[in-house]
């Protein structure tokens, strides 16, 4: 049977079993609410088990994704100083204070469909000829170099000091962060509430900075692929992190970001020194786009 055919039968056959049924009823759902009492499910990940069950991404034709923030945020981020300075997403630590402002934006995010574990389980994944062919990809298209792009990222060994690991479910994606923590509790996850549609790009002010409290995080970044894939990684020193809320001046939008300092910079892409910083300088900042997770140990959050 061609890799298509079937993968379409057993996703098929999973999302019938979880139609019309609400998200807080799926195993995704449960078996989040059992791993990390206490962290409320984000709405884009919610979204995104609701898009596994309703919209199987093998029968939807994958059109490769624009340009995505999330991937610059990664330790080995390939992102140009163009990249870097249009949106605004990374900064320095001495402008997270109460009444400084900043300007930046985050374009409109597709959600990925968060495929049931189960089913992730059975779908290509390490094998670049088998994910093309099950998705009906044509080798020298835009689709296919993005695929190649993410299967390399995850085969990539990390960098010094860093721990990390591509998962393709919602549950190995939690699994994968305590396992990096050598715990199976005691774990809080949180991430920005920025809507699926974006935020306009304006002058926004600063309004309150909340201190994240941990002995450890473990950020998980999405990565352009036909359904959802998280690149989790982990350092054991040189973070700290934030929730801020943000006011747009403009419109008086409010938002609440998650916000991760990173304090050594030396391998990261020179692409930063539009920040007026070089790798191994100053620490460098950013916001968590939409859909990425964080986890954080033994977490509190102080005002």
């Amino acid at each position: 049977m061609h890799p298509s055919t079937f993968l379409l039968f057993v996703v098929a056959a999973g999302a019938t079993m979880a139609h019309g049924h609400p998200t807080a009823n799926t195993p995704a759902a449960q078996f989040w609410e059992q791993a990390l009492p206490g962290s409320s499910m984000p709405d884009a990940i919610a979204d995104g088990i609701q898009r596994g069950i309703d919209h199987s991404p093998l029968v939807e034709h994958y059109t490769a994704a624009s340009p995505d923030i999330s991937a610059c945020t990664l330790f080995d981020s390939t992102c140009s100083p163009q990249a870097v300075a249009e949106t605004g997403t990374f900064f320095h630590e001495t402008q997270l204070r109460p009444g400084s402002t900043m300007t930046l934006s985050f374009p409109e995010q597709a959600t990925p469909a968060i495929l049931p574990h189960d089913v992730a389980e059975k779908v290509p994944f390490t094998d670049v000829d088998d994910v093309l062919a099950a998705f009906n990809i044509a080798p020298g298209s835009a689709e296919a170099a993005q695929v190649r792009n993410t299967l390399r990222r995850c085969a990539a060994p990390p960098i010094a000091g860093e721990t990390k690991s591509c998962t393709t479910s919602l549950e190995a994606t939690v699994q994968s962060a305590m396992s990096m923590f050598g715990i199976d509790a005691g774990v809080w996850a949180t991430a920005s509430e920025i809507p699926r549609g974006g935020m306009p790009r304006q002058t926004y002010a600063v309004a309150v900075v909340t201190p994240v409290r941990g002995d450890q995080y473990v950020s998980c970044h999405t990565l352009p692929f036909p359904y959802a894939v998280y690149q989790c990684h982990t350092a054991r020193e040189g973070y700290s992190s934030y929730m801020v809320s943000l006011r747009g001046l403009r419109d008086g939008s409010a938002v609440d970001m998650l916000a991760f300092c990173h304090l050594d910079t030396a391998g990261w892409n020179p692409a930063f020194e539009v920040l007026h910083t070089k790798p191994g300088g100053a620490p460098v900042c950013h916001f968590t786009p939409y859909g990425n997770l964080a986890f954080v140990k033994t977490a509190t959050i102080t005002a």
